[in-house]
């Protein structure tokens, strides 16, 4: 696979992050996007270029033309909305929503980012891809020594 178009750095604790990683991921027929939870080092290394710590659980990071001049760091609404913008169909439609201002759709992420793990849970340690999506993912966390919970694939 050539240098991806965008990596998708997610919780990969967060019950809705691994919900919609499959939801990009079967809709993704380009195969635009990759993975890379935000506990891996690859979201470190990556996100310390534009000073921003990878710790920041609440936040997704959506880094675009990777090596490229055009690289852009995009974070919370504006990282859904490009995200569905590119998975085209009626996904596009709902990147229409770019037309009201940050501070709506903002606010709107930070209300889900605060709910997430009491509506949809939380992980005690990051779920792996299915084998046919493996290569899609940059890779899995670091794994939390003191875990003894095994890792299911994602959906």
């Amino acid at each position: 696979m050539d240098a991806p178009s965008a990596i998708i750095f997610y919780d990969g604790l967060c019950g809705l992050c691994n919900r919609l990683n499959p939801f990009i991921l079967k809709r993704d027929r380009d195969a635009v996007f990759r993975f890379a939870p935000l506990q891996s080092e690859c979201a470190r290394d990556s996100l310390a270029k534009y000073d921003v710590e990878a710790g920041d659980l609440a936040m997704l990071y959506l880094l675009v033309d990777q090596g490229l001049p055009t690289e852009r760091l995009l974070s919370r609404a504006e990282a859904v909305l490009y995200v569905l913008g590119r998975l085209g169909g009626i996904w596009n439609a709902i990147s229409l929503l770019s037309v009201l201002p940050d501070w709506i759709l903002n606010a709107a992420y930070d209300l889900v980012a605060r709910t997430r793990y009491r509506l949809l849970g939380r992980y005690d340690a990051c779920p792996l891809p299915k084998p046919e999506w493996r290569e899609r993912f940059i890779e899995t966390a670091v794994p939390d020594p003191t875990s003894q919970v095994a890792i299911s694939l994602l959906d």
